[in-house]
């Protein structure tokens, strides 16, 4: 827990820095967040995210009804 913790006070840092040199927060968030982590602005998702969206939604429905 420690080490999230660390990670965590890291990233803040790191996204505020971002911050200060591009002031656009939406570009400093996204310029510090891995891209592994598939990260979408809200309103900008991108295909596959939609896609799993919907598949979830669906699953969802399908276990209501039954």
């Amino acid at each position: 827990v420690k080490e999230l913790m660390v990670f965590l006070d890291v990233a803040v840092f790191e996204i505020i820095l971002a911050y200060l040199e591009k002031r656009d927060w939406k570009e400093a968030f996204f310029s510090v967040l891995p891209q592994r982590k598939g990260a979408v602005a809200l309103g900008e998702s991108n295909d596959s995210s939609k896609h799993a969206l919907s598949t979830k939604q669906d699953e969802d429905n399908a276990s209501d009804s039954s």
